[in-house]
C-alpha cells in the first residue's frame, strides 16, 4: 500500500514528458555541469560520453553503483537513496517514484531524466543480424562544415583537398544488448582519395558490441575505449575534474570497455575486448593494434636508435605533403586485463593491467624539461584500485607503478554531510618518471606525471534554490616543466553562487583564481628566474524563460592577468535570444569582446547542432555571432543549419601560417541532419 500511494503522489506531483525534452536536457546537461575554462579539457571526448549515455540510457533497475556514479550529477546520498529504494521495494514501476525518494529535488530528476530508464532488461532470443535489422533505435547523421573565408593554404594550392569539413554516423543499439556503428571523417583540406593508407575518407571508426551472452558480459571488435579504477592506467574515457561542479566529478567510474564513436584519431584501442563475469568476479582481456601519425628522424647526434619517432601526432590533419607522409607511419600494439572483484555490497577492488609496443621507438628531442619523458619502444604500467561506501562516503583510491619505476597514487572521497553539504577531497602524487599512455586522471596537468597536490571542493544549499560551489586546490611540480626552468609549485579557487529565484530565472555569479609559476628573465640580465602569474575570472550569467516560445541568457566575462607586476585584462559581453515555433526552433546569439593579450582570451559556451560541441575562445578585440535553426521536418527526419562569424576590429589578417585569412572576418556555415529508420 505505501509503495502504491507513494507512486500515485509522484505521478501527481511531476509534470515532465520525457520524450519531449531529450534533447533540450542533454544540451542543459553539458552546459551545467562541465562549465570549465581550462583549454585542456577534451570536449569532444566529453559530449562523446554524453552522448553514449543519452544513447543508452541506464536502467534504474539494474544499475549498479559505478552506474549510478557515471551520471556525474548524484551526490552519495541520493545514489545510495535509488539502491535502497530498489532494494525495499522491489523494480521501479515507473520514473515517478524518483520524487518519493529522500534527498532527491525536482531539478536533479529532471537533470538526470535522459539518461535513466526502468524495465526490464529482456533479451531477444533471435539471432544478432535479425535483431540489428528490425532495431527502431537507429539513425543515419550527416554534417558538413565550411569556413567561408578562404585560407592561405587553400588560396596557394598548399592544401591538397576542399575547404568542406564532412561528418558522418551510422549506429544502431539496443541497451545492454548490442550496438553496431560507424564512422567517417575529413577535414578541411583534405582528400577523399583512394591510395596507400588510405580509402575514401580520411578516418573511419567502427565497432560491433554484444552483451550479456551467457557468461560474456561485454564483447567490442573495432574501436573501443577502456576506463577502470580513477584512471591511472585505463582511463580513455571521459573525467571532468575541476569546474563549477566542484565535488561529484572530482572521481573516475569503471565504465568498463565501451565503444569509440568519436572522430578523435588517437586515445582509443582497435581490435578486440571482452568481458565475462562469474558471481562477484569480472575479468577483462583486450587487444590492439593501432596506427598513429609520427615522423620518422635519423639523428644520431642525441639518440642511439637508427630510425625513432619524437612524439605520436595527435592532431589527425593529412592536408599538406609532409602532414601525408607522417600518415600512419608507427604502429601502437597493446594488450592487458582488468580483473575486478565485488567481496561484499559497498566494496569493489580490482588490478589492471596495460602493455604497450610501438613499431618504432620513442625519443625526445634532449632538453631540461624532458628528462625523465618515456624512451624506447616498450612500456608496462599496473595499478590496484578500490572503491569504498560507508554511509554517505564514497572513498576511491588507485596506485600504480610503470615500468620505469615511477609510481603514481590518488585517492579521496565524496560525501553528503546533510541534506544542504556536500564535500569530496583529492590527493594526488604523481612521480617524474610515470608513464601512462592511456591516463586520465584527476590532475591540473593534461597528464598524470610530475605533480603532487590535494584538492577540496564543498557545495552548500543555506536555503532552497540558493547554491554555493567552491573548491580548492593547492599543487607541486617536483621536476621541470615546459617554460618553467625549476620545480614549482601553485593554487586555484572557484567560488559560485547560483540562485533560482522562480522556475523561469536562474542567475550565477563565478570567480576563479589560478596561481602557477613561469621562467623569465630578470630585466638586463640573462638569467631566469620563477615568476607568479595569477589568472582570474569572473563570471555573471542570467537564464529568464519568457513562456514556453522565447528565452534569453545575458552572461558578462571579465578576466585578469598578473606577471612581474604587469596586469592586463579581457572580457566579453553575450546575449541570447531562442525561440520555438512549433517544429522550429531558433538560437541567436550576438558577443562582443576585447582581450589585452591571449593568456585573457575567453572560452564561451555555445549552442551547436546536436551531438556537436562548441566552446572557441574570444580573443583580440570584435564581435561574435550566430544563429542557428532547427526544424523537425517529421518524426523521423531532423534538420539544422548553423551560421557563426568573428569580427576582428583593427585586424588585417586572421590566424597565421597556411591558415591565415585576409581580412578581419572568419565566418562558418554548417549543416546537419538525421536520418531514424
Amino acid at each position: 500500500m505505501k509503495r502504491f500511494l507513494g507512486f500515485w503522489l509522484a505521478l501527481c506531483m511531476v509534470i515532465i514528458n520525457q520524450a519531449q525534452q531529450k534533447e533540450v536536457d542533454l544540451e542543459s546537461f553539458a552546459e551545467k555541469m562541465f562549465q570549465v575554462q581550462d583549454i585542456d579539457v577534451n570536449y569532444e571526448d566529453l559530449y562523446e560520453s554524453l552522448l553514449l549515455l543519452y544513447t543508452h540510457p541506464i536502467n534504474l533497475n539494474k544499475a549498479t553503483l559505478a552506474d549510478l556514479e557515471s551520471l556525474f550529477a548524484l551526490t552519495p546520498t541520493q545514489i545510495q537513496g535509488i539502491l535502497n529504494h530498489r532494494l525495499l521495494f522491489g523494480d521501479f514501476l515507473s520514473l515517478y517514484e524518483l520524487q518519493t525518494i529522500p534527498g532527491l529535488d525536482l531539478e536533479t530528476i529532471q537533470l538526470i531524466l535522459p539518461f535513466v530508464r526502468v524495465g526490464d532488461d529482456k533479451i531477444d532470443g533471435r539471432p544478432i543480424w535479425e535483431r540489428l535489422t528490425s532495431e527502431p533505435n537507429n539513425y543515419l547523421l550527416l554534417r558538413n562544415t565550411t569556413t567561408l573565408q578562404r585560407a592561405r593554404g587553400f588560396r596557394d594550392q598548399k592544401y591538397a583537398g576542399d575547404r568542406n569539413h564532412i561528418y558522418g554516423r551510422f549506429r544502431v543499439s539496443h541497451s545492454k544488448d548490442f550496438s553496431l556503428g560507424f564512422t567517417f571523417e575529413k577535414d578541411a583540406g583534405e582528400q577523399i582519395a583512394f591510395r596507400e593508407r588510405q580509402n575514401g575518407f580520411d578516418f573511419y571508426s567502427y565497432h560491433l558490441q554484444v552483451q550479456n551472452q551467457g557468461i560474456f558480459k561485454n564483447i567490442v571488435l573495432g574501436d573501443y575505449q577502456i576506463q577502470y579504477g580513477q584512471g591511472l592506467v585505463l582511463g580513455s574515457g571521459f573525467g571532468a575534474g575541476k569546474g563549477a561542479e566542484s565535488v561529484l566529478t572530482i572521481r573516475r567510474s569503471s565504465t568498463g570497455v565501451k565503444p569509440y564513436t568519436s572522430i578523435l584519431e588517437s586515445g582509443f584501442f582497435r581490435g578486440a575486448a571482452s568481458t565475462v563475469s562469474h558471481g562477484n568476479l569480472t575479468f577483462t582481456a583486450f587487444y590492439s593494434s593501432l596506427d598513429q601519425d609520427a615522423n620518422l628522424v635519423s639523428d644520431s647526434t642525441y639518440s642511439d636508435f637508427d630510425e625513432f619517432i619524437n612524439a605520436i601526432q595527435e592532431t589527425g590533419l593529412h592536408r599538406t605533403p609532409s602532414e601525408l607522409s607522417a600518415r600512419n607511419q608507427v604502429n601502437e600494439g597493446s594488450w592487458g586485463m582488468v580483473i575486478t572483484h565485488q567481496p561484499i555490497r559497498n566494496l569493489n577492488m580490482g588490478l589492471t593491467h596495460l602493455q604497450t609496443k610501438f613499431s618504432n621507438p620513442i625519443q625526445r628531442r634532449p632538453n631540461n624539461y624532458n628528462q625523465f619523458e618515456f624512451t624506447g619502444q616498450n612500456n608496462e604500467v599496473s595499478s590496484f584500485f578500490a572503491n569504498f561506501n560507508w554511509r554517505n562516503f564514497a572513498f576511491f583510491s588507485e596506485f600504480a607503478r610503470s615500468k620505469s619505476g615511477g609510481m603514481a597514487g590518488v585517492g579521496g572521497f565524496v560525501a553528503a554531510l546533510s541534506d544542504q553539504i556536500d564535500m569530496g577531497m583529492v590527493y594526488r602524487n604523481y612521480d617524474r618518471d610515470f608513464h601512462s599512455f592511456y591516463s586520465n586522471a584527476f590532475a591540473e596537468s593534461s597528464r598524470a606525471i610530475n605533480e603532487s597536490g590535494i584538492y577540496w571542493g564543498l557545495k552548500i544549499r543555506p536555503v532552497r534554490r540558493l547554491e554555493f560551489s567552491l573548491y580548492y586546490d593547492r599543487f607541486k611540480f617536483p621536476w621541470l616543466r615546459f617554460r618553467t626552468e625549476a620545480p614549482s609549485s601553485g593554487d586555484e579557487f572557484l567560488i559560485r553562487a547560483t540562485w533560482k529565484p522562480t522556475k523561469k530565472v536562474l542567475i550565477y555569479a563565478q570567480v576563479r583564481q589560478e596561481r602557477d609559476q613561469i621562467s623569465t628573465l630578470r630585466t638586463g640580465e640573462n638569467l631566469s628566474m620563477l615568476s607568479n602569474d595569477v589568472k582570474r575570472n569572473y563570471l555573471f550569467n542570467l537564464d529568464y524563460d519568457l513562456g514556453s516560445r522565447l528565452s534569453f541568457k545575458t552572461k558578462v566575462q571579465f578576466s585578469s592577468y598578473e606577471l612581474n607586476e604587469t596586469t592586463s585584462n579581457g572580457y566579453a559581453l553575450i546575449q541570447d535570444l531562442n525561440y520555438v515555433f512549433g517544429p522550429i526552433k531558433i538560437g541567436t546569439r550576438i558577443a562582443v569582446f576585447d582581450t589585452d593579450n591571449f593568456e585573457n582570451r575567453q572560452y564561451v559556451y555555445e549552442r551547436d547542432v546536436l551531438y556537436a560541441f562548441s566552446i572557441p575562445a574570444y580573443n583580440g578585440t570584435g564581435t561574435r555571432q550566430y544563429l542557428i535553426i532547427q526544424y523537425n521536418a517529421t518524426k523521423k527526419l531532423k534538420l539544422w543549419m548553423r551560421y557563426s562569424s568573428f569580427i576582428h576590429h583593427c585586424s588585417e589578417s586572421l590566424g597565421s601560417g597556411l591558415n591565415e585569412i585576409e581580412g578581419n572576418r572568419r565566418s562558418e556555415f554548417r549543416i546537419q541532419t538525421k536520418i531514424s529508420f
